[in-house]
């Protein structure tokens, strides 16, 4: 820490300096050479200053607000110290045989080795959590063949519009509960099966990413469909990702598989930002202090630590999970205390600051 004598002024250039030593705890890199502390002014002892964060979903904001006020105050003739704090998430880097889709920063897939583990319903409420810390989020439901998502978020009769543009025609995507979402539901009569083979389906998937009206996104959220197919390959291959959040439950049989498709996106060059184990254990709605491991129990922890990968968090196994998603009312809605909602809100905040991480990290 610097020191100054008690007749050194208080200046820009000293509040700087005190600063300077203070880090962000993910990145561990000064927050004056990030470029994260701005519009320094003094007035009659109240040093005034902005944060800004890397992700709206800091889990560690306050943590980094009063390091910062510790640090200004050390200085002589400081009497108040005012932390205006607001967030610009950084972009992926670009890759030379990928295509960025433009205006978004960072696409994130949430994906699973089988199906009926709650990899839609994880991935629905994360986009919401991200969206609800304050981010600009959109969602692509890319399980074409079993497209659900628009039933999750209440927009089971929504209509798509299509933009005519110079370039060809625009999806307009509707909004639920502040997201943007596309889905083959969309496009389809609600009983109407899809047939298609590996390059019609690599078609949608590249028209949802190019063709969709997304504006300006700090997060794109891809829903995969369960496996290791043409999905998860096109995407893979078609964007750079930010990475992929691999959803699995305590299950032996599902564990397995969660292996492969982690293994798959290892092998394809996509970063895995970790593990989240879904339906961990039951809490009866009578007996909410009770817990039951249905499913098995440790899995999800003992895998992460084989694949050497973080665990993102446990998410239990509660009715209004699901009654909320056949509502069209996901639990980060309909139940935002509960140990589900506060479950995935901490996943949502720990993939939004290993996504800044990535993206920080890959431009020096």
């Amino acid at each position: 820490m610097i020191h100054y004598p008690m007749s050194a002024p208080l200046t820009v250039e000293s509040v700087l300096a005190v600063l300077r030593p203070v880090e962000d705890p993910e990145l561990r890199r000064s927050l004056v050479e990030l470029n994260m502390i701005r519009d320094v002014a003094i007035e009659d002892g109240t040093v005034r200053f902005t944060l800004v964060l890397t992700t709206p979903a800091c889990p560690l904001r306050e943590f980094i607000v009063e390091d910062c006020k510790k640090a200004v105050f050390t200085l002589p003739g400081v009497m108040d110290v005012q932390v205006a704090v607001t967030a610009e998430t950084p972009q992926q880097k670009s890759l030379p045989d990928r295509t960025d889709v433009p205006g978004v920063k960072n696409i994130i897939a949430v994906s699973s080795g089988k199906g009926g583990v709650g990899k839609s319903t994880v991935a629905v409420n994360l986009a919401l959590a991200l969206a609800q810390a304050g981010a600009t989020v959109g969602m692509i439901d890319a399980d074409i063949y079993g497209p659900n998502v628009p039933t999750m978020l209440g927009l089971e009769e929504a209509i798509v519009e299509v933009r005519k543009e110079a370039g060809g025609d625009l999806l307009v995507p509707p909004v639920a509960h502040g997201l943007k979402v596309v889905s083959m539901a969309f496009l389809i009569d609600r009983d109407q099966p899809v047939i298609w083979r590996g390059p019609m389906l690599n078609g949608i998937i590249r028209q949802f990413l190019y063709q969709s009206d997304w504006g300006a996104l700090d997060y794109l959220i891809v829903d995969l469909p369960p496996g290791t197919g043409d999905a998860q390959l096109t995407l893979a291959q078609a964007v750079p990702m930010a990475g992929v959040v691999i959803v699995t439950t305590p299950q032996p049989v599902a564990l397995g598989d969660a292996r492969r498709g982690l293994r798959m996106f290892q092998q394809l060059g996509v970063t895995v930002l970790g593990l989240v184990e879904n339906m961990s254990y039951f809490i009866p709605p009578d007996l909410p202090n009770r817990r039951y491991d249905i499913f098995g129990s440790g899995g999800g922890e003992a895998l992460a630590a084989e694949m050497g990968v973080p665990l993102l968090g446990q998410i239990p196994l509660e009715l209004p999970v699901r009654e909320g998603g056949d509502l069209g009312q996901p639990i980060l809605i309909a139940d935002p205390q509960s140990a589900a909602a506060q479950a995935l809100r901490a996943i949502a905040q720990q993939v939004a600051a290993r996504v800044s991480v990535a993206a920080l990290s890959s431009v020096g």
